[in-house]
């Protein structure tokens, strides 16, 4: 069984505390929890059953339940009526050949590994026995005080690459480990006290899917009929997923003989066959989200309702292909009255104003009613509405996003744009609207950046030349320049190239007498104050340039991230600073009472001229160095490259050199590299080389800084 695993809930009484398990379970599970998973070792297996009944009763089966360890609680909650669908077992548990045998194929059945000798012992196993491996511990943690020694990101990564089971993420997890991990090969994240200790569940669960969607390509399946033309149908689904930033995929409702002039014959497959197609895909790949398009009648359209109510996709965005150009109506009644039903499976809907009247059951005059008719259709089937002002007379074009269950009514304003080349409009717009969400995205922000896409897109469409009639949009305008597709790199691509860029660099600090003297204990005493009094300066103005690139951050996430790394530089590293240049008075003025040298001011001068004068990407490039070559020099020093001593606690400079080696810096380090990343991947060709510049010139300026303390003497 495939299952999604991105948001695992382990429960814990203790942490639940006075809300307990049943209410703080439906509220984790509101705010997108996929699994839960109950574990209460104090409990009886009839204890365990009754909470199994009513977990399966409140999650309502909009996520997976699973139970720890107690098999014939599981087996006592199914007989009372329960939806349970697996366990979950350690390696002194009941046997997972027994719980296959006993559960059956279709349980899901986890399994906890956490070294090399586990994992062989589960390729061992017959094949299809477990579906999943938990791993860990990540990092120590108060909820399982007898775990084994923790692994870190990269004893995790190193697990994961010997298996092709998804493997979840657990023990000490929090939100800013998501991108590490899901870079690591992570499944998903199981976490204990994130979210039973925190004091909103379903806001905390939110914030981690919201990170999890961020951190990775979402796989996107387009339910639809096909356009050989393809400027409709999966044709422009797949080519609208990609452009969004998601990997696109398809099952066929219907086969069609169209051209931009019109349709000439429609050809729809056998209900069970569309039914094959789907269990295909989502045995075999979780799926991020779910458009849905052209359903040709009731059967096609029970078959998909059916399907969903057994994956329950995390996303669905139906767009209800119910009216022709012409104004006939393309379903008959029973179709129509399926398809009710199937909105009600939606989390998004979009009706153009044809279609719109038509689900709301009355006529449409002018954009109030529309709104106020969306309004309706949102309460009865419970999910949000775009509705589309397209087929409004007059040049003012608006959209509206409608959720009367949230408050939400969010209004688009647009002029028209005057073009022919509007086929497959609504196919193009609803499949990348539900990329973007899948990406992360609110509602709110998902359609205004589909609809700023959408609509270049449509202004891009005349080169196209493409058919007689109403040509297609042209879906990768915001891909092309000058006449060839851009071939952009990876993030991954990009911190390759970020690291041999400082190669001859590292070498060059590596060989400084600072450095060397530092390692082996012989620097003297002056030129390390020397060091850490010009660092106190730097670190001041390091801050302020941090705080202007959270200024600047285009999302909270990194907003937050900036922000904290610039705290981190007051408060952590100037305090363990004080402590060697004003010990006993803190942090106060006389630690910046010295003359700034040569190497300090230039390094301080580009970082400002940067962060007052370029742009996001440009400063976050400037400021990474500080992160990456202090946390490599660090780890290096404390692995021994430069001699044992550098790890001994009697080392002179031994308070100095923990902090650079702490796996709090380097988690850091590890996101600050992972959004400069993203940002140089996505950007134009000229800004990724100004970045680059600016990281290099950044560079070679803490070489210079490691260089000073010598220098100084010499000048001296």
């Amino acid at each position: 069984m495939i299952a999604d695993l991105s948001l695992y809930l382990v429960t814990d009484p203790d942490l639940c505390g006075e809300r307990g398990v049943v209410e703080t379970v439906r509220r984790a599970v509101d705010g997108g929890v996929r699994i839960v998973q109950l574990r209460d070792k104090s409990a009886t297996d009839a204890e365990t059953a009754d909470q199994l009944v009513e977990l399966s009763r409140v999650i309502a089966g909009r996520a997976l339940l699973l139970v720890n360890d107690r098999l014939d609680a599981a087996l006592a909650a199914r007989e009372q009526g329960a939806r349970v669908d697996g366990v979950h077992l350690g390696q002194g548990d009941a046997s997972v050949l027994r719980a296959r045998e006993t559960l059956g194929p279709e349980a899901l059945i986890g399994l906890t590994a956490n070294s090399l000798e586990h994992f062989e012992a589960v390729r061992a196993l017959p094949p299809g026995t477990v579906d999943y491996l938990g791993v860990g511990v990540i990092r120590p943690t108060t909820t399982k005080p007898d775990h084994p020694p923790a692994l870190g990101v990269e004893g995790f990564r190193a697990l994961v690459e010997t298996t092709v089971l998804p493997c979840v993420a657990i023990g000490g997890v929090g939100i800013d480990d998501t991108e590490r991990l899901r870079s690591a090969g992570a499944a998903g994240l199981a976490v204990v006290s994130a979210l039973c200790a925190a004091a909103d569940p379903a806001e905390t669960a939110e914030a981690f899917v919201r990170r999890w969607r961020e951190a990775g390509t979402p796989r996107v399946l387009s339910i639809a009929g096909s356009d050989p033309s393809g400027g409709a149908g999966i044709q422009a689904d797949l080519k609208s997923i990609a452009a969004n930033g998601g990997y696109g995929m398809a099952a066929l409702t219907a086969l069609t003989a169209q051209n931009t002039t019109g349709v000439r014959g429609v050809h729809v497959p056998p209900a069970a066959f569309l039914r094959e197609q789907l269990d295909a895909i989502s045995d075999d790949i979780v799926i991020d989200a779910v458009k849905i398009g052209m359903l040709a009648n009731a059967d096609v359209i029970r078959t998909v309702a059916d399907w969903l109510d057994a994956v329950r996709p995390p996303i669905v965005v139906v767009d209800p292909v119910m009216v022709a150009t012409s104004g006939d109506r393309l379903l008959d009644q029973d179709a129509e009255a399926a398809l009710r039903g199937l909105l009600r499976r939606a989390h998004v809907v979009t009706p153009n104003l044809d279609e719109l009247a038509v689900l709301a059951g009355r006529t449409i005059a002018g954009w109030g009613d529309a709104l106020a008719a969306a309004e309706e259709l949102s309460t009865a089937i419970g999910a949000a509405v775009l509705v589309k002002g397209g087929h409004l007379a007059g040049d003012d074009v608006p959209d509206a996003l409608v959720n009367a269950a949230e408050g939400v009514r969010r209004e688009y304003q647009g002029t028209r744009i005057r073009t022919a080349n509007t086929h497959g409009t609504g196919c193009s717009l609803s499949s990348a609207l539900a990329t973007r969400l899948a990406r992360g995205e609110t509602a709110v922000d998902a359609v205004a950046s589909t609809r700023a896409w959408l609509r270049e897109s449509l202004r891009e469409s005349e080169p196209l030349h493409v058919g007689r009639g109403h040509g297609p949009v042209s879906h990768l305008a915001g891909l092309w320049e000058r006449g060839g597709l851009e071939t952009r790199p990876t993030p991954e691509q990009i911190r390759a190239t970020l690291w041999a860029r400082t190669a001859d660099v590292r070498a060059g600090i590596d060989d400084l007498p600072f450095i060397r003297g530092l390692a082996d204990g012989t620097l003297d005493r002056e030129p390390f104050l020397f060091y850490l009094s010009q660092d106190a300066l730097y670190l001041r103005e390091y801050a302020r340039v941090l705080a202007e690139a959270s200024l600047l951050s285009p999302t909270p996430h990194e907003q937050a991230f900036w922000a904290r790394s610039a705290e981190g530089a007051i408060i952590g590293e100037l305090e363990l600073h004080a402590s060697w240049l004003t010990p006993g008075e803190g942090v106060d003025a006389a630690m910046f009472s010295v003359a700034p040298a040569p190497a300090t001011v230039a390094y301080l001068d580009h970082l400002r001229s940067v962060a007052f004068g370029g742009d996001y990407a440009e400063l976050i490039a400037a400021v990474l160095p500080c992160f990456l070559l202090y946390t490599d020099l660090g780890q290096r020093l404390h692995a021994g490259e430069f001699g044992e001593y550098a790890r001994d606690p009697r080392h002179p400079y031994a308070s100095w050199l923990a902090t650079y080696a702490d796996p709090g810096f380097e988690d850091a380090t590890d996101q600050a590299i992972a959004l400069v990343s993203d940002a140089a991947a996505t950007a134009a060709p000229a800004t990724r080389e100004r970045m680059l510049r600016a990281f290099e010139v950044s560079s070679a300026h803490e070489l210079a800084f490691f260089a000073a303390p010598f220098a100084s003497a010499a000048s001296a």
